[in-house]
Order: structure tokens, then sequence, then C-alpha cells
């Protein structure tokens, strides 16, 4: 049997594994930190007349506020639906390279030399096919992501700047960010709930969206030796 091929087949069920968690929450962070630098802009800019002397402060979660608004959920159960056969096809070849592994540990020792180098030299197809897929998997769901949140944000931007300026705050930074490093913020300054409902307010759910909304497929169980990549959205 060869060692080769099973370490190479664990690593890639691993990374398998590990691209697939957190996507929703990685790009969230990355448009996000694009859509804050049009915040800054009025966050640094003067004062409006009569709040000159203001000098309150606030704090905000947008990563948040951005997946929590209704809009953010609709459109992270449409991402999940619309991706899950992919998803499912990832599961499925994971399954393969995970039954083929299994078949040669059991029969080390017991294969023809012929057979081995057939049973290698499929495995090495499928784990190639598996890291091809995984790569235009991860960048559609990405670029995905990234349209919804960017669509989004924008909204929550021009939101967050007329509460910003007509409940007189100087600045409003954002707690997700990991370029705005605040060590501590008292939570009666956070004004991510205010913000995810004026939001709401402003860009209301249409009636049946919510309603139809896909639910999340049931938890697969995992092959002995992996994980099932995480839901998305």
């Amino acid at each position: 049997m060869n060692s080769r091929l099973l370490t190479a087949l664990r690593s890639r069920k691993m990374l398998t594994a590990l691209r697939s968690r957190n996507v929703w929450t990685r790009t969230a962070t990355l448009a996000a930190a694009c859509i804050l630098s049009t915040a800054a802009a009025w966050a640094q800019a003067p004062a409006a007349a009569g709040s000159a002397a203001s000098s309150k402060v606030g704090v905000i979660s947008i990563r948040q506020a951005i997946v929590t608004t209704a809009e953010g959920k609709v459109a992270s159960a449409e991402l999940q639906s619309q991706f899950a056969s992919r998803q499912n096809e990832i599961e499925n070849l994971n399954k393969q390279i995970s039954d083929l592994q299994q078949r040669l540990q059991a029969s080390a020792n017991k294969l023809s030399q012929e057979e081995e180098a057939r049973l290698r030299q499929q495995g090495q197809r499928l784990a190639q096919r598996l890291d091809r897929m995984n790569t235009e998997y991860q960048e559609d769901v990405n670029a995905a992501q990234a349209d919804v949140i960017d669509r989004i944000g924008r909204k929550m931007v021009d939101v967050l700047d007329r509460y910003a300026r007509e409940n007189g705050y100087s600045v409003v930074l954002d707690s997700s960010a990991q370029s705005t490093p605040i060590l501590y913020a008292s939570t009666q300054i956070d004004v991510t709930q205010d913000i995810i409902r004026l939001y709401d307010q402003a860009y209301p759910v249409k009636a049946g969206a919510a309603a139809t909304q896909p639910k999340p497929a049931a938890a697969k169980p995992a092959p002995a030796t992996t994980q099932p990549p995480a839901a998305k959205p």
C-alpha cells in the first residue's frame, strides 16, 4: 500500500473541511472592511451645524448588522439553496476518497501490483478533481456573498450616516473590523441593534420572502475520517 497516497488523501480531505467552514463570516469581514472605507469619510468629516460641540462616540459591528438584517437572513438562505447541489457533489467525492482509502487499508499486502497501481491512480484523479471543485466552489461562493454584502452594506452605510447625524455622533467605530482594535466599549454606546432595526424599517423584506426562504438541509453523517463541510448560505 502506498503511504504517500493515504497521506495525500487525508490532507486533501482535511483541506476540504477547513475550506468549507465560516465562509459567510470570512466574506462578511472582508466586504465590511471595504464598505467601511466609505463610512470613514463621513466619520472623519466636521460635525453638522448645531452639533459641533458634541463628542458622542458610538460602536457598531457592521459584520453582525449585515447578516442579522431581515434582508441578510433571506439572502443567506438563498445562497445556501443556490450552492446546495455543489456542496453535495463535494461531499460525495469526499466519500469516494474515504471509501478508496479504507479499501487500500483493508487490502494491505493482499493486492497485486497492478491492482494497487490502479487504485493509486484512481485516488490521485479523485484528489485532483476534488481540489478543482473546491477551488471553483470557494471562488463562486465568495463572489456571490460579496455581491450580497456589498448591496446590503452600502445601504446600511446610508442608514448609519443618517442615524449618526440625527443623534449627534462625532464618530462611530466598527468593532468587527480588524483595523479598528477596540479594547473596551460600553454596551450603552453600541448602536448595532438600532441600525439593524432602522435598516429593516427602511428596506423591508417582501411579505412572502421571509416565509418562503429555504430551510437548511438536514445534516448528513460524516465519513469516518472527515468532518462534513459547514452549511453554506
